[in-house]
């Protein structure tokens, strides 16, 4: 009897030992695992894989218009419409009555064709710009002589290229405007120059105006930022609004130094800034700008130094030793300074300190060239036999909008798939970073924006293509900086180790010496059954 009841005992822990087993095998670990698992919600791995091998195709739409008397009769009957309107004009004036005539959205552009005998063009120019998205073509007649016009469109396709060129974009504005995300060859001195000078594609920039007074116990100043801002700054940024959102604010600081000690010329009786010490001006200024915390915008700092007493007048020289015209420098991706000289505005006997009023006329006119120059426009003389109308009072042309749109519309493009990129790189090499829904939202949504932003370009349509690439731009920033992805918010794989050992080891040792004690009966027995058959 008592064998039969140890014998019934160890079966019966035999089989207690066989249910924890299965029952951690079979629920135990799947519910682990899967309540464990890290959540990674689907990407589109395959389109941003496809992304690296994207190719732009950019197109403009060119409308091209024969004035009265460019094309023969027999020319001007194949057209298949022809309207005619006898207006004389000077040239500045034909530009508005040609963009009322023929108003053309962004991106696009109209050339005018004029005969050579036509008044309306100085003679040694060939090509005029205007400020609108127009343009007057002189051709001679020549050119135009024994053909047909398809013929003739054939011979004026090089010169429309060249205003093109001029007026939408160039292979010289795409590689810059891809310089900061693609390798190319290097082009020229001055094209790297001026991608290095332009501030990258933001969504926002911050402008601040400062007024320095190293001398206040000297000179009282009084500016009105206020109004100079309303009437030369605002119509400008209120212009490049379709680019980015802008915010302005000034300040004025008392006992701002330069922190470069000029040098004093005796035979002019001024001192002189050489521009080997401009580098060495910035540091010990930005340290008294501060800046504005609450925004990750780009700050462009525009900044007018009234010279102390003491140090002036105050000159600025270029690298040939010469007077700055606008006595003015600008530092690339950073703003402004402009040296504003008052000793000539008082005399030897004036009583300190002294009222001045500064003229915000001279001021911005300044600022705004250096501000044209940050947010991207180039300023390279234009082809021989071009002549481009002045910008205006607004300070921006219409194509020179068009061309700024242009480059921000591929810089956004390229800088989105390099951020996509980069993301999807690094959540395919780490396994246990968390891909919430809102992650996989933004980025699937700036796939899209890209696809249909390459789209627009290659149809032309300039407005819906950088709004596209500013969308993708967003979305793919918002998703590769998202908190959730922080490595510090997940273990290592040590580390799970650490954790789960202690948790696991305690229950699964008795357990398993269980099923090892239960395997060498098996086979003890077995070996007896052997024994007794033979």
């Amino acid at each position: 009897m008592y064998f039969l009841a140890s014998l019934s005992e160890r079966r019966r822990g035999q089989l207690a030992a066989l249910s924890i087993a299965a029952v951690v095998i079979v629920v135990g670990v799947p519910l682990w695992w899967r309540t464990t698992e890290t959540y990674r919600a689907w990407l589109p791995f395959s389109q941003i894989k496809d992304l690296s091998k994207l190719q732009l195709h950019l197109s403009a739409d060119v409308e091209v218009v024969f004035a009265r008397g460019t094309l023969t009769p027999e020319q001007q009957k194949k057209l298949p419409l022809t309207q005619t309107q006898d207006e004389e004009h000077a040239v500045d004036e034909a530009d508005l009555s040609l963009h009322m005539l023929s108003e053309s959205p962004c991106g696009s552009s109209v050339v005018y064709v004029i005969p050579e005998v036509s008044s309306l063009l100085p003679e040694n120019v060939k090509v005029y710009i205007g400020q609108r998205r127009t343009a007057i073509l002189r051709i001679n007649a020549e050119m135009r002589a024994g053909k047909t016009v398809e013929q003739l469109l054939a011979v004026l396709k090089p010169q429309i290229k060249q205003v093109l060129q001029v007026m939408s974009f160039s292979h010289t504005d795409i590689t810059a405007a891809l310089s900061d995300r693609v390798r190319f060859n290097p082009g020229s001195k001055e094209s790297m120059t001026h991608s290095m000078r332009a501030f990258t594609s933001s969504p926002g920039y911050e402008i601040t105006f400062s007024l320095l007074n190293p001398d206040p116990r000297s000179h009282r100043l009084h500016w009105d930022i206020e109004g100079a801002v309303q009437t030369y700054i605002q119509p400008f940024l209120t212009k490049l609004s379709p680019l980015a959102n802008f915010s302005i604010d000034s300040q004025m600081l008392h006992y701002a130094m330069l922190g470069v000690n000029p040098r004093y010329n005796n035979d002019r009786g001024a001192f002189i800034l050489h521009a080997d010490s401009l580098a060495h001006v910035i540091n010990p200024v930005e340290a008294r700008l501060g800046s504005n915390a609450a925004s990750s915008n780009p700050v462009l700092n525009f900044l007018l130094y009234v010279p102390d007493a003491q140090h002036s007048p105050l000159y600025i020289q270029d690298h040939k030793k010469m007077d700055v015209p606008s006595n003015a420098f600008h530092s690339p991706r950073w703003g402004g300074i402009m040296v504003y000289n008052v000793k000539n505005l008082y005399g030897p006997e004036a009583e300190f300190p002294v009222n001045i009023n500064i003229n915000m006329a001279e001021v911005m006119g300044v600022f705004l060239t250096q501000l044209r120059l940050l947010v991207g426009m180039e300023s390279s003389p234009p082809p021989p036999g071009f002549l481009v109308a002045p910008c205006g009072s607004v300070g921006l042309a219409d194509w020179e909008l068009d061309r700024l749109m242009w480059s921000r519309s591929v810089e956004n493009i390229a800088t989105a798939t390099t951020t996509i990129t980069s993301l999807a790189q690094l959540l395919d090499q780490i396994g246990n970073i968390v891909i919430n829904d809102n992650i996989a939202q933004q980025v699937s949504s700036a796939v899209t924006s890209v696809q249909l932003a390459v789209a627009e370009l290659e149809a032309g349509n300039l407005g819906f293509a950088l709004q596209y690439s500013k969308e993708t731009i967003l979305a793919s920033e918002k998703a590769f900086f998202d908190p959730s992805l922080l490595h510090l918010l997940y273990f290592p794989d040590d580390q799970k180790f650490a954790i789960y050992i202690p948790l696991f080891l305690p229950m699964c040792v008795p357990i398993l010496l269980s099923l090892l004690k239960m395997a060498s009966e098996a086979r003890r027995r077995y070996r007896e059954k052997q024994a007794k058959k033979d």
